[in-house]
């Protein structure tokens, strides 16, 4: 393959446009802000797993004291009543009485055993409120070191979009005054070659597999025609020629 000395100087500029925007999509790719997410998108999970579990215990809590508290006011409603019927007179068997004044002490232990079991459950519930609060107040703390590692990276997004938007344009410019079967073969050997397809010959060494040439690769290179796409033979790259080629 031919091609102009002047469009293989050009390669090697789509060359370096191409390692630019591969170093982009690396940076993009390894931004600090994506571990720093991962990490407390992992605790928010938690987080609000565990907030859950408390909103649980405490709506749970809350019907059971509900439902305490209906007994208590149950019991309670019945020992008024029996205390009026007491004070009323209208009962004047002495049996009766005497039932009637039990019932009213045993009443008056029942409520007093759940007003104990009502306090014990407010207690609970007064923890899960305040487990509540503590999860509310983690969960806001985190979430808002998450938004401003969103915010971070978003923002490194859109400066390295951008770099990579304009770069992108550059090698489009330069590439389309390359003859279109070098940039074929380039395109090929940069894809077989981990990125690089075409490298320097510098000071007789090239610059893709950083190999020096033996003397008959020079001596084949040096009478090789200018416009000739020399390939290393070593790696393959196309070897461009300049005058620090060392030849």
């Amino acid at each position: 393959m031919n091609a102009a000395p002047a469009d293989q100087i050009r390669l090697l500029d789509v060359q370096a446009f191409d390692v630019r925007l591969t170093q982009l999509a690396h940076k993009r790719k390894s931004l600090p802000e994506h571990a720093e997410i991962e990490s407390l998108n992992k605790d928010l999970t938690q987080l609000r797993d565990l907030l859950v579990a408390a909103q649980t215990e405490e709506s749970d809590t809350a019907r059971e004291q509900t439902k305490a508290e209906q007994d208590v006011d149950q019991v309670r409603q019945r020992a008024v009543r029996n205390q009026q019927r007491l004070d009323s007179g209208h009962i004047t068997s002495p049996k009766d009485l005497e039932n009637l004044q039990r019932e009213i002490v045993s009443l008056a232990k029942r409520q007093g055993d759940l007003e104990d079991v009502v306090l014990e459950i407010m207690e609970r519930r007064e923890s899960a409120q305040e487990r509540v609060a503590e999860l509310t107040g983690r969960v806001a703390a985190v979430q808002a070191k998450a938004d401003d590692a969103n915010a971070r990276r978003d923002s490194a997004f859109e400066q390295i979009d951008g770099e990579a938007a304009t770069v992108t344009k550059e090698r489009e410019v330069v590439a389309g005054s390359v003859p279109a079967d070098l940039l074929k073969l380039y395109d090929k050997l940069r894809t077989q070659q981990g990125g690089i397809g075409a490298a320097k010959l510098y000071q007789r060494r090239c610059e893709g597999c950083r190999l020096e040439l033996n003397i008959i690769e020079l001596n084949e290179i040096r009478a090789a025609a200018a416009d000739k796409v020399v390939r290393c033979e070593n790696c393959g790259r196309i070897l461009v020629r300049t005058a620090d080629s060392g030849l």
